[in-house]
């Protein structure tokens, strides 16, 4: 999920006013999820017309991380993560803008397993090029701006949000699996920094979905790692995931969340002070997260979040008596009072927090 030039509007003006700012979080909700669907389309062939062909800057290979072995940095089955580079020109040769890919977590061994069979568990499985829209787009038209500038499209491929770690790997030999997020994260950084990384100016950590809440977790550490007078912001779309019960009363999400984190030891990862005094999976919520960032950041999140509604809110097996199967589904089905629940849950979780 892309953002497109029309989302790029706000997000522009964001990044000219609070460059100065020591501390700054927002909140932008999207009104309807028809237009957020119609809108972060990632074909870039959207709007050029019937055959119309992609420019080969659009196109951008896929780079396997160097001595990825010797890192220990790999992805689930053991194959060397990759990433997009789009080198930067003009007066963007200096500015970096680096978009985590999504694609939800693994919470337990077979899960994690299958997904290593998959483009979000192994580099095998990866497509070789990729084509950059929206705010990774190379055309001033689409992505004014950040047209020019160096754009990385890092792949996921660890299954919880670039912060497992090896010692939660088990030990079993039989059906090896890799526990490396964090040691991903930091490789890549490496690598990026070394390629002219160290030296930028103005840096724009975002990611979505999944690595909406990866760009969360390593926003902070993200600056550290730039030059002190460079302008440096993150962006989390999408990823804003609510710890709230489901409509049967159970806690679907933190469940969830607690079999990740204990699987691939992703404590390891987040807030010291918060994993000492809560539950370490509430620790990777953003609402725990966003208390500590010291970094500005951006939450970019829809009023009706589709895959909240039915993962979070009303998951499978929530809902025997079928009242909330059309709300579910559709946005348009939902009556007065499920549309006030919802509202208050996303806004609840989302502003409460952020004051």
């Amino acid at each position: 999920m892309m953002a497109n030039t029309a989302r790029l509007r706000p997000l522009a003006w964001w990044w000219k006013k609070w460059t100065k700012r020591d501390w700054a979080i927002a909140a932008v909700a999207v009104t309807a999820f028809l237009f957020l669907l119609s809108s972060l389309s990632d074909d870039p062939r959207r709007d050029r017309g019937p055959g119309a062909r992609l420019p080969a800057a659009d196109l951008v290979d896929l780079t396997l991380l160097r001595d990825a072995d010797a890192k220990g940095a790999l992805c689930l089955d053991g194959s060397a993560p990759g990433y997009h580079f789009s080198k930067g020109f003009g007066s963007g040769f200096d500015s970096w803008l680096i978009h985590i890919e999504g694609g939800g977590w693994c919470d337990s061994l077979s899960s994690c397993l299958s997904r290593a069979k998959t483009k979000l568990g192994s580099s095998a499985y990866m497509e070789q090029q990729v084509s950059f829209s929206g705010i990774l787009s190379s055309e001033p038209s689409q992505n004014p701006e950040f047209f020019n500038w160096n754009k990385v499209k890092i792949r996921y491929c660890d299954g919880a949000s670039f912060s497992g770690h090896p010692q939660s790997e088990p030990k079993d030999k039989k059906g090896r699996i890799f526990f490396r997020g964090q040691l991903i994260w930091k490789a890549l950084m490496d690598e990026l920094l070394s390629a002219g990384l160290s030296t930028a100016r103005q840096a724009f950590l975002t990611g979505c979905s999944a690595g909406g809440l990866a760009t969360l977790i390593h926003c902070d550490d993200f600056r550290k790692l730039l030059p002190k007078d460079a302008t440096v912001k993150c962006l989390a779309d999408a990823g804003f995931f609510l710890n709230e019960k489901d409509v049967s009363g159970k806690d679907t999400m933190r469940s969830f969340y607690h079999n990740v984190v204990q699987l691939q030891g992703v404590q390891e990862s987040l807030n010291k002070d918060c994993v000492a005094s809560k539950e370490p999976s509430d620790c990777f919520f953003p609402k725990e997260i966003i208390k500590t960032i010291r970094t500005p950041v951006f939450l970019v999140n829809p009023a009706y979040d589709f895959w909240q509604i039915q993962n979070v809110l009303v998951p499978e097996g929530s809902d025997p008596s079928e009242s909330w199967k059309k709300c579910r589904l559709n946005i348009r089905a939902c009556t007065s009072s499920q549309l006030k629940m919802l509202q208050e849950k996303f806004q609840c979780n989302v502003w409460a927090h952020m004051q």
